[in-house]
């Protein structure tokens, strides 16, 4: 201790020890961009790919607690999963919590037949306590 003190200058004056923060800061912000960009790609529809049809009075709703799918080829999707349209009103039941109203989101490529749309359409209006909605992206 006393050789430190010799080998120094007296009139260097003696500097506490000290930690740098800013590049522990650097690292917890990339961390954080890292995890809030991955959340981004994580919160995708429950429905599957279809080309949704376009419309300039889309009003954006909240998440969907049930989602059916009609794609190009007319294959109905309960939640990503295949039903067939006798099934379609029994599964969407299942799915309801009792004495509460959830959302049905219909999500049907523009490519399906209207008339099956429809059909799907009043299946699910017939389910007490499901709300409909259909899928649309804005132009």
């Amino acid at each position: 201790m006393k050789e430190d003190r010799a080998m120094r200058l007296p009139d260097e004056p003696d500097i506490p020890p000290q930690i740098n923060i800013v590049p522990m800061i650097d690292v917890i912000f990339a961390i954080l961009t890292f995890f809030i960009m991955s959340s981004l790609y994580l919160s995708r529809s429950e429905g599957l790919a279809v080309n949704l049809p376009q419309a300039s009075t889309v009003q954006t709703q909240p998440p969907a607690q049930i989602t059916v799918t009609i794609d190009q080829q007319g294959r109905l999707a309960l939640n990503r999963q295949p039903i067939e349209l006798d099934a379609l009103e029994a599964g969407v039941r299942q799915l309801l919590q009792p004495n509460q109203e959830a959302l049905v989101v219909l999500n049907a490529d523009k490519g399906v037949n209207h008339g099956q749309v429809v059909e799907v359409m009043d299946r699910v209006r017939q389910i007490k306590g499901a709300k409909l909605a259909i899928a649309a992206q804005k132009r």
